[in-house]
């Protein structure tokens, strides 16, 4: 019998960086980084073909993004993260927290939208209803910081700390849910405040970093309460295999640290970002402001020429 209940062999041998980075596909996810990977290339291919730019930053963060999620699940840290903890952990950090970001900093929204054909007067094509969801009452509400924040929040306590997360971790279609869910939660939390794509809530760059930093204490506080654990808090990672050579209270309170640390990297990338988005608000704004004071300063220019034109003809009579 496996330990994880789902195939996962007992006997891996102890845990290093190049065994954990062997090439050992979850199906599941392979399927997606590709389609995922090939629709994306031919958004911007089609945009190539008919003379339209798109920045090859946005294409160089989605590919990252998607690598990421690739580099988690699809080799061999997804099949230690089923018995080792800390493993999991860093399975977690980066494809809820680091994936996320990178992949809306590619704005793929955006991309599919330019990208996608317009249907036929009176017809619905995938253009129209991707229209139809951004604008629809549930992408109002799973955008809502009223929702994202919680649910950011309870994706940690909520699962740790109760037996759901034993519940996922006995089957294979468990496991894979918990990080699809892990990765659209990510998604959900920072897409009004990336600011990148078109979405329902679009507030300022301010209320942006406070809804940004508003989780960030409770998952620290969620690392520093499995560090200071007495006894292991989690039953799947409980009886680690003996071939891996690791004890579970120590394990767990390195997956306290990973997440206790990892937590200040993703925003520090979002708050470059938002700052780097807010010069260039700034600069455009700050630019047709010139523009329309330089129109206005024609006009006064060429009311002043024709008064004085006036007063020239009326000199001749």
């Amino acid at each position: 019998m496996d330990h994880s209940g789902h195939g996962m062999p007992m006997d891996l041998p102890p845990f290093t960086l190049g065994r954990g980075l062997e090439y050992s596909p979850d199906v599941f996810f392979l399927i997606g980084c590709l389609a995922g990977l090939g629709l994306y290339g031919w958004g911007v291919f089609r945009l190539r073909a008919r003379g339209d730019a798109w920045p090859v930053s946005r294409t160089v963060a989605f590919v990252t993004g998607v690598l990421s999620i690739a580099l988690v699940m699809c080799t061999k840290l997804n099949d230690y993260g089923m018995v080792m903890f800390s493993v999991h952990m860093v399975q977690h950090m980066v494809i809820s927290m680091l994936s996320p970001i990178l992949l809306l900093l590619g704005a793929p929204v955006t991309l599919a939208l330019r990208a996608l054909p317009v249907a036929g007067r009176g017809r619905k094509g995938p253009r129209e209803l991707l229209l139809k969801l951004l604008h629809s009452r549930y992408m109002r509400i799973v955008t809502h910081p009223a929702f994202t924040i919680p649910m950011f929040i309870a994706s940690l306590y909520g699962l740790y700390f109760t037996p759901l997360f034993d519940f996922l971790m006995g089957s294979k279609a468990g496991h894979i849910a918990m990080m699809v869910h892990f990765l659209a939660v990510g998604l959900v939390f920072f897409w009004p405040i990336m600011g990148v794509d078109p979405g329902p809530h679009r507030p300022g760059y301010v209320m942006r970093m406070l809804e940004l930093f508003a989780g960030m204490p409770f998952h620290a506080f969620f690392g520093i309460a499995l560090m200071m654990a007495s006894e292991p808090m989690i039953k799947t990672y409980a009886n680690p295999p003996a071939s891996l050579g690791i004890e579970a209270l120590a394990d767990q309170q390195a997956g306290g640290g990973i997440a206790w640390a990892f937590s200040e990297i993703p925003s520090v990338l979002v708050l470059i970002a938002l700052v780097f988005q807010w010069y260039r608000s700034e600069d455009r704004a700050a630019r047709r402001a010139d523009r329309a004071a330089d129109r206005d300063g024609d006009k006064e220019l060429e009311a002043y020429n024709a008064y004085l034109a006036s007063l020239q003809a009326r000199g001749q009579r």
